[in-house]
């Protein structure tokens, strides 16, 4: 696993049929270092195949059949069994049900399926009889999370099959469920990582701290760093640390209001806060970024105010100008 997670990213599938995808992220999961593991296999489907092949191999199984009941008593069925087993992340492999849009909402960004095509071409059904249809000259699956708007979601990851001249729906679909096999669990194993790579955490940071107004991007101690106003005398007003000083955290380092309210802070929520070294004592203290399910807004909100104390009073007024749109 990537450096400084602390643990495997629990997992739970949602299948209604043969679970061949599901298959493939359980064999991947018990690989050396895998980043992830299944604590759940459920399905709508008594009868699925793949509810034999998870019970085979040792894996908790769930199952609650959609037949007369709302979408919303079986999605909270489903819910249910995924909170009670712990999972952190649910990924969709042939589940063959719409969830609903409350479902989804609960589950923002932490909801994977996998589409059998080249998204955002053939959203929905047949997908390769489509491509087959249209000429082209590949077909192939894209892993993406799963948002309100059917096969909408931020695509992940892809894998490009060509399309042999005689290929039928059903002969390409076959190539391409290998394919699936290989992307599928490298494609999970990343996104579950980002949360503990600090190339990703310092991209959405560095996101958040230049939309600012006036703020530049400048190295402190070698460390990322970023200032408000001009380049020669602008003030620092966050840090990106990256597992300093014999840390474990990975953290952007911002200004509290005083040396109470940092071991406040750190007192009460030792699993968000930190007090830094070197920059502890100047009432800086770490957001720590490598943690479950961090909420990026309220990072936004601790840059903001941290810009607020180093910036000068027409762009603060600036700030508060534009809040009140």
């Amino acid at each position: 696993m990537p450096e400084g997670s602390q643990s495997k990213a629990r997992i739970a599938i949602f299948i209604s049929g043969t679970g061949t995808n599901m298959a493939a992220l359980l064999y991947a999961s018990r690989l050396q270092e895998a980043a992830f593991e299944i604590v759940l296999v459920a399905s709508n489907v008594e009868s699925a195949t793949g509810l034999e092949l998870a019970k085979l191999e040792g894996l908790a199984t769930f199952t609650h059949s959609h037949k007369g009941v709302t979408r919303e008593e079986q999605d909270a069925a489903m819910e249910r069994a995924v909170t009670e087993a712990g999972a952190d992340f649910i990924v969709l492999a042939g589940y063959m049900r719409i969830l609903s849009d409350e479902f989804v909402e609960r589950w923002e960004g932490r909801l994977l399926n996998i589409h059998p095509s080249l998204l955002p071409k053939y959203k929905g059904l047949d997908t390769f009889q489509r491509a087959i249809d249209a000429g082209d000259s590949h077909a192939g699956s894209s892993v993406h999370i799963v948002t309100a708007e059917l096969d909408a979601g931020e695509v992940l990851a892809q894998v490009r099959v060509a399309i042999a001249p005689e290929d039928s729906a059903e002969s390409l679909a076959q190539r391409v469920k290998l394919a699936e096999h290989q992307l599928y669990p490298r494609a999970i194993a990343e996104y579950v990582s980002r949360g503990s790579d600090p190339d990703f955490l310092f991209a959405k940071l560095r996101e958040l701290a230049l939309a600012l107004p006036e703020t530049h991007e400048k190295d402190s101690h070698g460390s990322p760093g970023f200032r408000v106003g001009t380049e020669k005398s602008g003030k620092f007003f966050a840090h990106f640390s990256q597992q300093h000083h014999g840390s474990e955290h990975i953290a952007v380092l911002v200004k509290t209001s005083s040396m109470d309210e940092l071991m406040g802070l750190v007192e009460n929520q030792p699993g968000t806060y930190y007090k830094p070294a070197y920059y502890g004592a100047s009432g800086w203290v770490g957001v720590i970024l490598n943690r479950p399910n961090v909420d990026w807004e309220h990072v936004a909100d601790w840059l903001e105010r941290s810009w607020r104390q180093c910036a000068p009073s027409r762009l603060t007024k600036l700030l508060d100008a534009a809040d009140q749109f």
